[in-house]
């Protein structure tokens, strides 16, 4: 469900951008000042809690796969590696290396869990005396169904990502697509990704739910967790290569989640700078600086979180405020597709009626998730 109501949201960041040449966030500034406020004090409160838990997990799983800790790197070493090449590889090589980088990397780690996916549904779960209940769930499986929807497939704020990475494309090839073939990219990742949620899920309902097994408080146990779900499938020979593909693609969303809050940290200075009816002036020290930025701030949340041992909490929090917030850019992405780009780029009548349900949908359970919690 989160899957299929968020969709339009996405879309619209990618419409907006080949329709206007502009990115999302400079429709922000067209709604009104107070709009552009309204996305920077998201992107504040939520930035160094996603990028602090993405790190992390991506920092477990190079853990795992070089075996740090058995060569004395611990923790903060490792952390400090991970935030060091993701900022190195976005300030020297920017958007081309990110662009081909996650390519490559996801291919491999895509197939590999299809394939895990569908040996999983022909074999069924590893306990099949557990039966699952849609109808009937407890209090646990809200606390865990909020924090789920939140990423699955990510955070709606992130939307304004698609329309930076579209406008990028186009400057950098200097070849401005027609509608049809940005949609076409858009929606070859948006379903990709999709599919893979839908498929780590599954793997974990059918190899963990039911088991004795404990979900690690360590980000790097943790990890060690995931690829064994692979090699329970795949066999204990194909745990390199696993490992290999889970860190990689990890760390191609970890560059990838720097550059979008990097990219939208400038572009929000850039037009609170800048008079409305002036063209924007770049400044080209506003990217590496914001990147520094991020690194520094979620590296020290990480360092709060180190304190208590169980990285879990840090990525609830995060998953928890990207669904909170979820509902002000989803309405904010409809207003601007459907009222101020011209008719020729307005979404089809069902792509409307579909963002009607996400925006419902969307506020719906954040009232829900208040009242559960706070009632």
């Amino acid at each position: 469900m989160a899957n299929i109501l968020k969709y339009p949201f996405f879309e619209f960041g990618s419409r907006y951008a080949n329709a206007t040449g502009k990115s999302i966030i400079d429709g922000y500034l067209n709604i009104g000042k107070w709009a552009l406020w309204t996305y920077a004090f998201i992107t504040l409160g939520s930035m160094f809690f996603v990028c602090a838990a993405v790190g992390k997990v991506t920092t477990g799983f190079l853990q795992n796969l070089f075996q740090l800790d058995s060569i004395g790197i611990n923790d903060t070493t490792s952390t400090i590696l991970v935030f060091s090449l993701c900022g190195g590889l976005l300030i020297i090589g920017k958007f081309k290396v990110l662009d081909h980088l996650i390519k490559i990397i996801g291919i491999v780690l895509l197939l590999s869990t299809i394939i895990a996916f569908i040996l999983c549904l022909y074999n069924g779960p590893v306990n099949d005396e557990i039966s699952f209940d849609f109808i009937n769930i407890d209090s646990t499986a809200i606390a865990f169904l909020i924090p789920l929807m939140g990423w699955m497939p990510t955070a709606v704020d992130l939307s304004s990502w698609n329309s930076l990475w579209t406008i990028e494309k186009i400057k950098t090839s200097g070849y401005h697509p027609k509608l049809k073939e940005t949609l076409f990219d858009f929606n070859f990742g948006y379903i990709t990704s999709a599919i893979l949620s839908l498929s780590f899920v599954t793997l974990g309902a059918f190899l963990l739910y039911g088991t004795e097994t404990t979900i690690a408080k360590q980000s790097h146990l943790f990890a060690h967790q995931v690829i064994q779900l692979y090699t329970k499938i795949f066999g204990s020979w194909s745990y390199v290569i696993i490992a290999s593909c889970t860190f990689s693609i990890m760390f191609g969303t970890c560059i990838a989640v720097f550059d979008g809050y990097g990219r939208a940290t400038k572009r929000i200075i850039e037009l609170f700078n800048e008079p409305s009816d002036n063209p924007i002036k770049k400044n080209n020290k506003i990217y590496p600086l914001s990147i520094g930025f991020l690194m520094i701030g979620s590296f020290l949340l990480i360092q709060q979180f180190n304190q208590s041992g169980d990285f879990g909490i840090l990525v609830n929090i995060a998953t928890i405020i990207s669904f909170l917030v979820a509902p002000v850019i989803a309405v904010f992405n409809h207003y601007l597709v459907n009222n101020t780009i011209e008719d020729e780029y307005k979404p089809a009548i069902w792509l409307k009626i579909l963002s009607y349900l996400g925006i419902t949908y969307l506020i719906g359970f954040s009232i829900f998730f208040l009242i559960y919690t706070f009632m």
